[in-house]
């Protein structure tokens, strides 16, 4: 027989096992279609939910950072020894952030209203404030230069009727106008802010502090701190451990909760495929018995029962994902009233997953299947 006739007939042997093996496994889900429906609902199941759970996480993950951001800086960065901040500073902390967040400057005096009584003023960029501090309680913003935004407790101070009024910083005067008011609970509503270039023309003071709100992880932000340290070695960067410590709580606790809720599924699943495999073994002694008596091995009959459980874990893998990007989708519209986008690189993870919960179920009944005697079970003992 030449070389050529033996690897065609090698083929077509290996495509007729091939096409057994998998008509056995076919026939063998048909005929106890009860236990194997039982087992693919816990799979289904279970990764389902591991695929709500990890979707979630991902999605939520970002949109809790997000919304972090919305409530102010976690990074501020202060001249040494109260010194200004030299004037490349803000340029210098924006390429640093490079998008990954927003920065904006401030600098603050102790002025005079014209009865004498001392108030802080400070300097700010306004449409950096806007999107730094978006928890800022504003009626309007200045658009105009020489208008101010004005704290609601030092309004009856400087304008009572909301008229224009003046205020004196080493015996220079500003005439201002009130564009509107802030109310955040805090220092903000003892002061008036200026824009920074009314501020420095009045004041001759640079910015001191630049609030930064850097976006990521904790690893990340402490990242961009060491950054901003070597790009400006005369600021002094400090977290601001508020934000940071509630921002590390909240996903912390999410992320427990998330994955204790998936694990706590996941084997519960594990068990219904344990005992629904090992119920397999017992109604099939007689069909191992027989495959055994006729000549197959132990790695074939081994390798079978693990392709049966490797082929339930796939199915219901796919068939749960596809369910748990819906219940992930309907979370999230009705808990945060926003889309969870679908992860699709979430499938790999509860695939090799699901596979890996039904292969390691398996280690017991397969245990179970190397015992079985065929001339025990043939003589029906």
């Amino acid at each position: 027989m030449s070389h050529q006739a033996r690897d065609l007939a090698a083929s077509r042997a290996h495509a007729s096992h091939t096409s057994m093996f998998l008509r056995m496994l076919v026939r063998a889900a048909v005929l106890r279609r009860g236990r194997a429906v039982s087992a693919l609902f816990a799979m289904v199941v279970a990764a389902a939910v591991a695929t709500a759970m990890l979707n979630l996480y991902i999605d939520v993950q970002a949109k809790l950072q997000r919304e972090f951001r919305n409530y102010g800086a976690n990074i501020i960065l202060v001249g040494k020894n109260s010194a200004s901040l030299p004037a490349y500073a803000l340029s210098r902390v924006d390429l640093t952030l490079a998008g990954r967040g927003i920065a904006a400057p401030f600098a603050l005096v102790v002025a005079r209203t014209s009865d004498g009584q001392p108030i802080v003023v400070a300097g700010t960029d306004f449409d950096r404030v806007k999107q730094l501090d978006r928890w800022w309680s504003v009626s309007a913003w200045p658009t105009s230069p020489k208008q101010a935004l004005v704290g609601v407790r030092a309004l009856p101070l400087v304008s009572p009727k909301n008229q224009p009024f003046d205020l004196t910083f080493q015996g220079r005067t500003l005439h201002l106008t009130p564009a509107g008011t802030v109310q955040t609970g805090a220092a903000e509503d003892s002061r008036i802010y200026l824009s920074v270039a009314d501020f420095v023309s009045w004041t001759g003071v640079q910015p001191s502090t630049i609030e930064v709100a850097a976006g990521g992880n904790a690893s990340e932000v402490a990242g961009v701190m060491n950054q901003l340290a070597q790009a400006i070695p005369s600021a002094e960067v400090r977290p601001v451990r508020q934000i940071m410590e509630g921002e590390a709580r909240v996903l912390g606790k999410t992320r427990a909760t998330l994955l204790a809720a998936a694990a706590l599924i996941i084997l519960t699943a594990a068990l219904c495929v344990l005992s629904t495999l090992m119920g397999w073994v017992f109604d099939r002694r007689r069909d191992f018995a027989i495959m055994k008596a006729l000549g197959a091995s132990e790695r074939l009959l081994n390798g079978f029962f693990a392709a049966e459980a490797a082929a339930l874990g796939a199915t219901g893998a796919i068939i749960g994902f596809l369910l748990g990007i819906g219940i992930a989708a309907w979370i999230g519209r009705a808990n945060f009233h926003a889309p969870v986008v679908p992860r699709l690189g979430v499938l790999p993870i509860v695939l090799l997953g699901s596979m890996a919960v039904t292969l390691i179920s398996a280690i017991l009944p397969i245990s179970l299947l190397r015992r079985v005697q065929p001339a025990v079970i043939l003589r029906g003992e």
